[in-house]
């Protein structure tokens, strides 16, 4: 029985037993503590997409939740990085569980662009599987959903390829490329974790094109805008622009020497677009069926016109308790 599977039979006795939500899993180790301090309320905005469908609906966009659960079926390194993630991300599960009650109180699909979980490990991905069953989701992969240890190599094809298998039994829908079609319009997830977007996702796009469905399309890191490009590079001072179709023109310019440390040099040379990424984008702009892009990864909230029919709204973190609802009408 896979993971997904076994946490549906048994969501309603072992987790509730032996993982309770908020918590790391019972282990004869100490838990790592979770001290949040007083809870608040998620802080929401709400944002309206023209798409032209007969039926309108809502939905709740969010992004970058960090998970950072670990217990002893984890080696000693992760029940530190754990430890020590926790910090960044103390509210993390409260305004997970905040959305979770918000979206099924008001009907509403979840829509999440990506590192859901800080990292790989076995209890955040029972934690998330579990959640997936207590509401209606539809996802795309951020680069954290296939980190081992948050930061330790440069991370592409085959780095994802380590965890991807055991990654992809938890989660709901295809983690590379997914469509999900609600009233008329054609939702279509990406990932692009990695600021790259394959040839085969291309391929998978132009198939959705030609169902002649509006389409919003859902990444974890944004697409270039010049303005946006124009904060981010200002933000860590020229090494990169933390987007994906950055041109080249650009990236040619980030700064290889910043801060001195493999980890970022790694950033800035994963974040040089290429061939068939660029290919994919300026394709992309041409598509009077692109309604709008959804992203997260930033941390931030952003809004800027990606395409003649087309606005990309990027959600800040939730970890920190923010949230958008999205009017598709």
């Amino acid at each position: 029985m896979d993971r997904r599977n076994f946490i549906k039979a048994s969501i309603g006795a072992a987790i509730a037993a032996q993982m309770p939500l908020g918590s790391v899993a019972q282990t004869e180790k100490p838990q790592i503590a979770r001290k949040v301090g007083a809870m608040n309320k998620l802080s929401l905005r709400s944002v309206r997409i023209a798409t032209g469908i007969d039926k309108p609906f809502s939905a709740l966009h969010l992004s970058d939740s960090h998970l950072t659960f670990a217990d002893t079926r984890d080696d000693e390194r992760k029940w530190k990085l754990a430890a020590g993630r926790q910090r960044s991300f103390l509210r993390a599960e409260h305004y997970l569980n905040e959305a979770i009650t918000f979206a099924n109180r008001h009907e509403m699909p979840i829509l999440h662009t990506g590192d859901l979980i800080d990292f790989v490990s076995e209890a955040n991905l029972d934690m998330v599987a579990a959640h997936f069953q207590q509401a209606d989701w539809f996802v795309a992969a951020g680069n954290h959903e296939y980190s081992q240890y948050v930061g330790e190599a440069l991370e592409d094809a085959a780095y994802r390829a380590a965890s991807f298998d055991k990654v992809q039994a938890a989660y709901p829908n295809d983690l590379t490329c997914a469509s999900r079609v609600i009233n008329g319009l054609n939702l279509v997830s990406l990932d692009n974790g990695y600021y790259q977007v394959t040839e085969q996702q291309h391929q998978f796009v132009m198939e959705q094109v030609k169902k002649g469905l509006p389409i919003v399309l859902m990444v974890h890191v944004p697409f270039y805008t010049p303005q946006q490009c124009a904060l981010g590079l200002k933000q860590t001072k020229g090494l990169c622009a933390y987007l994906a179709g950055v041109p080249l023109e650009i990236t040619s310019k980030y700064d290889p020497n910043f801060k001195g440390t493999e980890q970022w040099r790694n950033r800035g040379v994963q974040q040089r677009a290429t061939s068939a990424t660029l290919n994919f984008v300026a394709w992309l702009k041409e598509q009077p069926l692109l309604k709008g892009i959804l992203a997260g990864h930033c941390h931030y909230y952003f809004q800027e016109q990606f395409s003649p029919t087309c606005v990309q709204y990027t959600v800040a973190a939730g970890y920190t308790g923010q949230a958008q609802v999205v009017q598709f009408c």
